[in-house]
């Protein structure tokens, strides 16, 4: 049959799913065989043949052909898993039935009344052919026995996997085929590399494609904060039903990060072979962090093998992530992290030949995958503090983060790097580490400028601030607490760095931002916490920021006599209306940019993002610590801190500042982006509207630490000002060599205690990462267009 007539007869018998009068018996396979028998079908002709029209007009009006159309394909992956395939046409069978469940599923899950239909066993529907079986045994629900094949036939002699036969009649009989011999990548755990196989690559990629589709059912439950929902598809796929759990998990991890993109460093290599593992690998690293869930189970110890601890306490009982939390060989933990940052790094690599190199796509799933590594695995997150390796991740997202700062299409990604930048910075090695001189020439649309790892951070932060777009707003809190957290650590910030610091405090303090909004004083305060810690901890080393602080003495001066009377309320509120722009972006001397890049710019027209829900304030993100003198941390109970002044309750109910959900709401609110704008302006025209009052100001000003910056000015300005009189100086290397040799030794206040905000973990950032990473895995998956147009409930897809 050639594959035209083979094409038509599959589009008549989707026509017919539809116009047949009586339902078509589930005995007929000469009609069912027609989805399957064609041998050239791609997903992308399923997708053509099976419009979504017709795939709804079925599930409405001949709901008995849909349910044997379903049941039909799994009893035909459940027989491919039990034979192993051992014949091409099988092969293909296998294939065809993936594709037309990918195509199907979404419209199943979109429909309330159809997302059961997979967990009720179908009457009769045991395992094909078993009848034999316990009667339990032969009345699993669809779903189970769907995943069961999908898994089994991962690890498929001669299908996805190199075949072990030792001679031409042995046989690999799939029941008592151990699948940890069939690892698919060396890495944690497994020794051996297997031969590349691209049609083995590309059969685990079909897998794989309907197995993220199976897990999608979340996609189309509205968000809710309650944590204990769980995916029902990926608790049975990861429970110890799954015989293959371990080594499809160790595949997974192994395949993600051994992927080299570039190959074998030949130039232009990609353009003339296809990379099917990069699809592989895409696919892989999307199952992941879909797959890693955190659940509210009472856990079973899984049998684990010798590279993953043996652990007396149980574990999560999601084994993907039981797995995950007990890697502990430093190799395969370096493995992984030089995997992560070798791709993470991979979009920065500029030759001089353009197109040269593979540029990857899926960095915002990786970015998820190592949030979830350390998360679930603190003994990861110590490893990658241990050595100057962070950088190597650290320099990555500063470059993602600075080139999306102007597009409002990818809030997302810079929303994840700041939160791994938080959970970094709550360890004190981080701040340390970014002491490391930094020189690289990673082109970045940034001044230039000679210093430290922490140079290159702040000067990040500052362009973020004063040149992204107004909806990271909510993320500044995030970023000076980033930089609060790091700030004891600094031994020496450049010139432009000290400057760039200084410019923010001269943004956040003027009046007019200062009395716009219930929380901009909090910037303030967490700027001062800064320079009182490098003061404090850190004055050897950092004449430059102490230069800088003298020579903008007057901002600190403004501040202590910051005014609080009524009229002059009201004149700052004036000015703020006449110039509604964020932060003055001219008062800082811009200088040039870096070599060869590119400026950052806003999402083309068209552009799709997915919305997301929005996140706890940084009170609910992060919980203070003490770092005691031996370096030790002590959590601090929580009371109002200085740094959180509550207005009077009544003026809070306008919610003005909804925008970062703070939880003064009920925490447990989440809102679209959409819901989110729609509140802010009728709070901004409704009565109950937030405005500042004399008491408000006082009640705050009273606590800003300038304690420690007025003495060093009083101690120090007298000084530098007699050598420019006595030496006729206007040139700065001497004043700093002055600085640089100077003490202020029993002239400081006595120095405060160290604060940290470590990130802690709760139902909002949750369901932030939910939203967030299925809203990439839906946009990310075009070619073909899983879920496009279906009726997703997560999260909307808006057009820029």
């Amino acid at each position: 049959m050639g594959s035209t007539d083979s094409k038509l007869n599959f589009r008549k018998a989707v026509i017919q799913l539809t116009t047949k009068t009586q339902p078509v018996e589930a005995t007929d396979d000469a009609f069912w065989d027609q989805f399957w028998a064609d041998t050239t079908t791609t997903v992308q002709d399923v997708f053509a043949l099976v419009p979504a029209a017709e795939i709804r007009a079925v599930r409405e009006e001949s709901p008995s052909n849909l349910a044997t159309l379903c049941y039909k394909a799994v009893e035909k992956l459940v027989q491919g898993a039990e034979s192993g395939c051992p014949s091409e046409k099988e092969k293909q069978v296998v294939l065809n039935c993936c594709r037309i469940l990918t195509r199907i599923l979404p419209y199943i899950f979109e429909d309330q009344d159809w997302r059961g239909f997979f967990w009720s066993t179908v009457p009769g529907a045991g395992r094909a052919g078993t009848d034999e079986l316990d009667d339990d045994e032969g009345a699993r629900p669809l779903a189970e026995s769907l995943l069961l094949a999908i898994a089994d036939l991962l690890f498929c002699p001669d299908f996805t996997v190199h075949s072990h036969k030792r001679g031409p009649d042995s046989v690999e009989s799939m029941q008592s085929i151990d699948s940890c011999e069939y690892i698919w990548e060396a890495g944690v755990g497994f020794a051996q590399s297997p031969p590349l196989n691209y049609i083995h690559d590309l059969n685990r990629t079909e897998l794989l494609r309907l197995l993220l589709t199976c897990f999608s059912e979340a996609m189309y439950l509205p968000p809710s904060s309650d944590n204990t929902i769980l995916n029902p598809w990926v608790t049975f796929f990861c429970s110890t039903e799954n015989r293959h759990a371990l080594p499809l998990f160790t595949s997974l991890l192994n395949v993600v990060c051994a992927y080299d993109p570039v190959g074998y460093g030949i130039p232009y290599n990609h353009l003339l072979f296809s990379d099917y593992r990069e699809q592989l690998v895409e696919q892989a690293v999307q199952i992941l962090i879909v797959t890693l869930e955190h659940d509210g189970g009472i856990p079973h110890p899984p049998a684990s093998p010798s590279s993953i601890e043996e652990q007396e306490s149980t574990g999560p009982e999601n084994l993907f992530v039981n797995y995950l939390s007990r890697i502990h060989r430093e190799e395969d933990f370096d493995f992984v992290l030089k995997g992560l940052a070798r791709l993470l790094t991979n979009p920065l690599t500029q030759t001089y030949l353009p197109n040269s190199t593979k540029k990857i796509q899926f960095h915002q799933e990786l970015l998820v995958l190592f949030w979830k590594l350390c998360d679930f695995n603190k003994k990861f997150l110590f490893f990658v503090l241990k050595s100057s390796d962070v950088l190597d991740i650290l320099v990555p997202i500063l470059y993602y983060l600075n080139d999306a700062r102007a597009d409002q299409s990818r809030v997302g990604l810079m929303h994840i790097g700041v939160f791994i930048l938080l959970l970094l910075s709550g360890e004190r090695n981080f701040g340390v580490r970014l002491n490391k001189p930094y020189s690289l020439h990673v082109p970045m649309d940034i001044p230039v400028f000679t210093g430290t790892h922490a140079d290159l951070l702040i000067v990040v932060f500052h362009k973020i601030i004063t040149t992204g777009h107004q909806r990271l707003q909510p993320l500044f809190d995030c970023l000076l607490t980033i930089i609060v957290n790091v700030s004891p650590y600094l031994k020496s910030l450049s010139m432009v760095a000290a400057n760039k610091l200084l410019h923010l405090l001269e943004a956040f303090s003027t009046t007019w931002f200062l009395f716009s909004a219930a929380q901009n004083h909090h910037l303030v305060f967490f700027l001062l916490e800064a320079f009182n810690n490098i003061i404090q901890y850190q004055f050897d080393g950092n004449c430059n920021l102490v230069y800088a602080i003298i020579r903008k003495r007057n901002v600190f001066h403004q501040l202590a006599n910051l005014p609080s009377d009524p009229s002059s309320i009201q004149k700052a509120l004036q000015r703020k209306k006449k110039s509604p722009d964020v932060i003055s972006r001219t008062s800082s001397q811009e200088t040039v940019s870096m070599e060869g890049s590119h400026p950052a710019v806003p999402a083309e027209p068209g552009t799709l993002k997915a919305s997301l829900v929005a996140m706890p304030g940084i009170d609910k993100l992060t919980e203070k610590s003490q770092v005691s003198e031996d370096g030790t941390m002590v959590s601090v109970p929580k009371t109002d801190s200085p740094n959180t002044v509550h207005p009077d309750q009544s003026a809070v109910t306008g919610t003005s500042d909804t925008e970062s959900n703070s939880g003064r709401d009920s925490e447990d609110v989440f809102y679209t982006e959409a819901e989110m704008e729609r509140r802010r302006l009728s709070s901004a025209s409704s009565t109950s509207f937030w405005a500042p009052t004399p008491e408000w100001v006082l009640s705050w000003k009273c606590k800003l630490p300038l304690q420690t910056i007025m003495r060093l000015l009083q101690v120090l300005v007298p000084q530098v000002e007699k050598i420019c009189i006595d030496k006729g100086l206007t040139d700065e290397s001497e004043i700093l060599k002055f600085l640089q040799h100077g003490t202020l030794v029993g002239l400081l206040p006595v120095p405060h205690p160290i604060l940290i905000r470590k990130y802690q973990a709760n139902a909002g950032t949750a369901m932030w990462f939910r939203t967030y990473m299925w809203g990439v895995v839906y946009l990310r998956n075009v070619d073909p267009p899983i879920w496009y147009d279906t009726d997703v409930r997560l999260f909307e897809i808006q057009r820029m």
